[in-house]
């Protein structure tokens, strides 16, 4: 990647991954009044859409077990999940995987086209530059729902 985009990458990333660190284990399934999901729905939400948005649509290679689609995507709950869903730890641990992944990316591939372009992106470069800010936001979402839970506002 380029520098600009790998930096940006790299703090993004850097921060999420303390930041999910920093949960307490016990609140990370709790759902806060108000919010639609948990902290752990997110981290693992974080992990599955930057694997879609830096392997899946430009590569057609999805790196984590297909359940987590099913788990993590778009519209998804924990009111739903049943069987084996990954632990919060595993998740951080393929954050950093990921991460490790995403570093391998030749920077000439931010300037490829992508087959078709998604939400407004064209190219895998824009595709990467949503996927820095989609992160910061589920990042900002772990710390309010962090903050409301110890504040007492939530619910199991």
């Amino acid at each position: 990647m380029n520098h600009l985009t790998f930096k940006q990458f790299e703090l993004t990333r850097s921060w999420f991954i303390e930041s999910a660190e920093s949960v307490p284990r016990g609140i990370a399934s709790v759902q806060p009044e108000g919010f639609s999901n948990t902290i752990h729905w997110h981290i693992g939400h974080v992990l599955t859409a930057s694997e879609q948005l830096m392997f899946g649509f430009h590569h057609k290679k999805f790196h984590l077990p297909a359940v987590y689609t099913k788990l993590f995507e778009r519209g998804t709950s924990p009111a739903d999940w049943g069987g084996d869903v990954p632990p919060v730890d595993e998740l951080i641990t393929q954050l950093k995987d990921q991460w490790d992944r995403i570093q391998q990316i030749p920077a000439k591939q931010l300037n490829e086209n992508l087959e078709e372009p998604f939400i407004g992106l064209e190219t895998f470069g824009e595709l990467a530059g949503f996927a820095i800010v989609h992160e910061a936001i589920h990042m900002g979402k772990i710390e309010e729902m962090k903050r409301v839970i110890e504040l007492g506002g939530a619910r199991n």
